[in-house]
């Protein structure tokens, strides 16, 4: 029998465990729990059903275990030989599905139906997984203006991350008074592993004083990855300069007035010496 048809009989109120939600990275394995805490099971009496329970329109049977064995003839093309059980566990209640090589297509939510058949089939057991897809995103590399001599005139900043998912939110953020900016650009591109790479750029007119942030954001993983760009106006770095001279100056001058009092005080020693000498000459 079919899932789907459902010929079995069901108790006034089935046990539903507590729905669980799991994340997984695009082209890594997902293992979709299912365990039933009852009494000691014989696989030869049982029918394990793993079926999407989201989209029952389309093909919903992802693995069928009858009897002991594996059923493939009323599974999904999409899940062939991508789903695994772990054979040790099963007379244990532990009917866990491994899903093989998740893509996005594989976002849905799971069920798990263990049947039981003595005198009539019943349902034993019942489990509800979400899967879904996450990546975390690379550090942000903001690149900006070189030339710090650009007030008035427009500049661009570009902003790259790759490697995550789903797709972020890119935010441009003018941090002197936090500002959002619009984007001039903004493209993601797909790779072959199902991660996705972010390139966005930001044309701006130049102030005296900028600060700007690319900000990333993974809204399934609530992570923000962000960097920032900071310039300060040449007038200030100017004055830091005249600063560092003249106190540079400050230090040579200081220099020179020890070395000449050092000489008045050698030359007044010197005087001394001789007066006191010619006394002593004159005395014998």
């Amino acid at each position: 029998f079919s899932p789907r048809q459902l010929p079995f009989s069901l108790p006034l109120n089935p046990v539903v465990t507590a729905t669980e939600k799991i994340i997984s990275k695009p082209g890594d394995n997902a293992t979709l729990s299912c365990i039933y805490h009852g009494r000691e099971l014989h696989l030869k009496n049982l029918r394990v059903y793993w079926q999407i329970n989201d989209d029952r329109d389309k093909c919903s049977v992802v693995h069928a275990l009858i009897s002991g064995q594996d059923n493939e003839s009323e599974q999904c093309v999409h899940f062939k030989n991508r789903t695994r059980l772990f054979w040790d566990r099963l007379e244990g209640g532990d009917f866990s599905l491994l899903l093989l090589n998740v893509s996005q297509s594989d976002e849905h939510t799971y069920e798990c139906v263990v049947l039981q058949k003595a005198e009539y089939t019943k349902l034993i057991h019942q489990a509800r997984v979400v899967l879904s897809l996450a990546a975390s995103y690379s550090q942000p590399v903001l690149g900006g203006p070189v030339n710090s001599d650009s007030t008035g005139e427009e500049v661009t900043f570009s902003c790259r991350s790759g490697n995550g998912y789903p797709k972020p939110s890119v935010y441009w953020i003018n941090k002197t008074d936090n500002s959002h900016l619009h984007p001039s650009e903004l493209n993601f591109t797909l790779h072959t592993n199902g991660t996705y790479s972010v390139f966005s750029t930001l044309k701006v007119k130049a102030t005296s004083n900028m600060e700007i942030e690319c900000s990333i954001e993974n809204t399934v993983l609530q992570e923000n990855m962000s960097a920032n760009y900071t310039q300060h106006s040449n007038r200030s770095t100017e004055s830091h300069k005249t600063l560092e001279k003249s106190g540079h100056g400050a230090r040579a001058a200081g220099i020179v007035a020890t070395v000449i009092l050092v000489g008045v005080a050698a030359v007044l020693i010197c005087r001394l010496w001789k007066r006191r000498s010619s006394r002593l000459v004159s005395y014998r």
